[in-house]
């Protein structure tokens, strides 16, 4: 048996990475992916908007690292799909809803899947969103080896939900050996 082949062309998930390729060089030219756009992240915000799906475990597991590191901070959560044909436009509204209640940083976050399930986040529409926000965004979508287009041009990227947490919260015992170098005796007298 013999075959002819006349023509080739990527389908699935190789048609899927080509466009995101594309796309992601389109931005990069327009400067989006540019360190120098990039904004500082605060060492210590008093508010956090996390924006994610309110059932995965990606935000119990940010909640929790956030009340285990810094119990501090005010948190608020926009729950949005993270997959599925809708879940592009659900993101940009929570990007906008969490930029909304004036955080200090905002976190964009879902748990790990497939190529096709992180998708969205491969979304122009997500990509001009977090470029738009008016506060910084930190990013942790799926596991170390995934990165999406949010993640090029976020702020901050971080390898996973936990990691992007952790990347704005410090820990108390963190801040507590601050204080304790410092000249703690008077800062702790003009707070009585």
């Amino acid at each position: 048996m013999q075959f002819v082949v006349r023509q080739l062309e990527p389908a699935g998930e190789g048609r899927l990475r080509m466009q995101v390729a594309e796309l992601a060089r389109r931005l990069e030219a327009e400067g989006l992916m540019s360190p120098e756009r990039k904004r500082r992240i605060p060492s210590h915000p008093s508010r956090i908007a996390v924006v994610t799906s309110p059932r995965g475990k990606a935000v119990h597991d940010v909640l929790r690292t956030l009340r285990r590191r810094y119990p501090l901070a005010e948190v608020l959560v926009a729950g949005v799909a993270v997959e599925g044909d809708g879940a592009p436009s659900e993101i940009v509204e929570g990007l906008r809803v969490a930029a909304a209640a004036q955080p200090d940083v905002v976190l964009l976050v879902r748990g790990g899947g497939s190529y096709e399930d992180l998708m969205p986040f491969n979304a122009e529409s997500v990509a001009r969103a977090v470029v738009a926000s008016p506060v910084p965004v930190v990013t942790g979508i799926g596991h170390e080896p995934d990165t999406s287009i949010a993640d090029m041009v976020a702020d901050l990227r971080a390898s996973t939900p936990t990691a992007a947490a952790e990347s704005v919260a410090p820990s108390v015992e963190e801040l507590e050996r601050c204080f304790r170098a410092s000249d703690g005796h008077s800062v702790a007298r003009s707070f009585t």
